[in-house]
């Protein structure tokens, strides 16, 4: 596993922790069954706080990403749909969210059309 912080990028440590780690295991770099590293031994590779470490672990946890066990390290789990309905609500959401923020932000209808189907065609 690799995770590098970009102090250049917009968004907090901890997202960028998440982004890294989930896509990761979309590219099948991390699989099932895969420890992370602790809390404390990221935290100190990549130079950062602990509780920002955490925070991405816990976020990970609550979306079924990773399981936490004390005293023990995260393990990445086997991901299965919690029900089709609510994965279409949540991706409506974030949908909704990001496409706010790009029409807000200058860009067309199009444009967003655009990036959306080069991002898919790069799966």
């Amino acid at each position: 596993m690799w995770i590098s912080i970009d102090e250049h990028d917009s968004r907090p440590i901890y997202l960028q922790i998440i982004y890294q780690i989930k896509q990761q295991i979309r590219q099948g770099t991390l699989k099932p069954g895969d420890e992370l590293p602790s809390v404390r031994e990221l935290a100190h590779i990549l130079g950062i706080n602990m509780h920002t470490t955490r925070s991405a672990y816990l976020k990970l946890q609550e979306q079924k990403v990773i399981s936490l066990r004390p005293g023990r390290r995260a393990v990445i789990n086997r991901l299965t749909p919690s029900g089709d309905k609510q994965i279409q609500e949540n991706l409506k959401i974030h949908l909704q969210e990001l496409i706010t923020d790009a029409l807000l932000s200058g860009l067309s209808v199009n444009n967003i059309r655009q990036i959306v189907d080069r991002e898919l065609e790069q799966i």
